[in-house]
C-alpha cells in the first residue's frame, strides 16, 4: 500500500522500498552526442514498458538539452556546475526524490562533457548508501573527429580530460564515423584500443547502436537468465572485461575551452555494491577490510555490527578505514560500496556473504 507524501507525491511501497534501480551513466566529452544516445535509450525503454527517468548535469544555468526529453520522462535538473564538484552534494537529494516519487525501472545520468569521470562515479556510489542502486558500468560517448584533431595536439586540459573519459568507458560509442575520412576509422580504434584496450567499441552515426546489447553488456548472469525467461531468444552476446590505466585525478574541466552487480571476474573502473541482509560482525569486517587488495581505492558504506546495536558510517581510503557512529532518519540499507580496478567482484561477494552467513 502506498502514501501520500506532505507535498502530494506517494510514498514509496514496501515492494519499491526493496527494488533495486539499475543507474546508467553517460560520459563523454561536450558536443560528443551523450544527448543524441539519452534520447535513443529512453525511446528503447518507454517501447518495452519501462518507466525511465533522468538526470541532467549542465555546467551552465539552463538546461537546452532536457528541451529534446519528452515531458513524459521524469527528470531532475543539476544545473550551475559539475556533477563531480560544485554541485555534487545535490545528487543524492534528486537522486532519491526521483526514486521515491517517481519510482523510475531505470534511471540515466547525462553528465556535462567537462566532469571528471571517477569523480562522476565517486559521487554516484554514495547514493547506495540511502538508497538501492544498481550502478552500470559507464558508457563513453567518444566523438572520433574531434579526437584525432586533438590527440594530434596532445596538449590542453579538454585533450587530457577526454583521454581520462575513454580510459573510463567500460563501453565506448565511437559516434560520427560518416565524418572520417580514409585511415581515420581505422585510426581512431587503434588509438583507443591502445588507450582502453578491453573496452566494448560500438562504432556510430547519431549514436545509432544496438540498444538491446548496449543495456546488457554487463549484467549479471542471473539476471540475463531472468530476462531470457520473460523474453525467450534475447540474450547477452559479450562477455569481454575492462581495463582502465593511469588515472589522473585532477578536475579537468576545462570550463575555459569551450566547454552487488556483475558481469566478469575482472572489469575496470569498478563499482560493487553490497546490499546487506542483516547485521555482521565487525571484528569479522575489519579483518576482511584489511585483507582488501590494493586494486579497492575507494569504499564506504551504512552497517549494522551484531555485537553493538549502534548503526555506522563506513569509510575507506589509502588502505584507511574510519567508522563513525550515526542515527540515519528514515529506511536507510545497510551496504557497502567498493571503487578500484581489477578487482576481483565475485571474491568480495562470496567473502560477504561469509560473513552474514556467520555473524556470531
Amino acid at each position: 500500500m502506498e502514501s501520500e507524501l506532505p507535498d502530494g507525491g506517494k510514498m514509496m511501497s514496501e515492494e519499491h522500498l526493496n527494488q533495486v534501480t539499475p543507474v546508467y551513466i553517460l560520459s563523454g566529452f561536450l558536443g560528443s552526442g551523450k544527448t543524441t544516445l539519452l534520447q535513443r535509450m529512453l525511446s528503447y525503454w518507454k517501447d518495452q514498458g519501462l518507466k525511465p527517468a533522468v538526470i541532467m548535469n549542465e555546467i551552465g544555468d539552463i538546461n537546452l538539452d532536457g528541451l529534446l526529453v519528452g515531458n513524459e520522462v521524469p527528470m531532475a535538473e543539476m544545473l550551475g556546475g559539475c556533477i563531480c564538484c560544485t554541485v555534487r552534494g545535490d545528487l543524492s537529494m534528486q537522486m532519491l526524490e526521483l526514486i521515491h516519487t517517481e519510482q523510475p525501472d531505470v534511471i540515466v545520468i547525462e553528465a556535462t562533457g567537462a566532469a571528471n569521470p571517477l569523480e562522476i562515479l565517486d559521487a554516484v556510489t554514495e547514493v547506495s548508501l540511502t538508497a538501492k542502486i544498481d550502478i552500470k558500468p559507464m558508457i563513453t560517448v567518444v566523438d572520433s573527429v574531434h579526437l584525432l584533431e586533438l590527440h594530434e595536439a596532445q596538449k590542453g586540459k579538454t585533450y587530457r580530460l577526454m583521454m581520462e573519459q575513454i580510459r573510463c568507458g567500460s563501453v565506448l560509442i565511437v559516434n560520427k564515423t560518416d565524418r572520417l575520412q580514409g585511415e581515420e576509422q581505422h585510426q581512431v580504434e587503434t588509438l583507443l584500443r591502445r588507450l582502453n584496450p578491453y573496452a566494448d567499441l560500438l562504432p556510430a552515426v547519431k549514436c545509432e547502436v544496438d540498444l538491446e546489447r548496449l543495456t546488457t553488456l554487463y549484467e549479471r548472469p542471473q539476471q540475463v537468465h531472468e530476462r531470457d525467461s520473460d523474453s525467450p531468444g534475447q540474450s547477452c552476446s559479450n562477455d569481454e572485461a575492462c581495463d582502465c590505466q593511469e588515472h589522473d585525478h585532477e578536475h579537468h574541466h576545462g570550463h575555459g575551452e569551450g566547454q552487488g552487480q556483475m558481469h566478469h571476474s575482472h572489469e575496470h573502473v569498478t563499482v560493487y555494491s553490497h546490499y546487506f541482509q542483516g547485521p555482521i560482525n565487525s571484528e569479522q569486517f575489519e579483518e576482511f577490510i584489511a585483507e582488501l587488495p590494493r586494486e579497492v581505492y575507494r569504499a564506504k558504506g551504512v552497517l549494522s555490527f551484531s555485537d553493538t546495536s549502534s548503526r555506522f558510517l563506513f569509510q575507506y581510503a589509502y588502505r584507511e578505514p574510519d567508522y563513525l557512529k550515526i542515527t540515519p532518519q528514515g529506511n536507510v540499507p545497510d551496504v557497502v560500496v567498493f571503487i578500484g580496478e581489477h578487482f576481483d567482484r565475485n571474491t568480495l561477494e562470496s567473502r560477504l556473504r561469509q560473513l552474514e552467513a556467520d555473524p556470531r
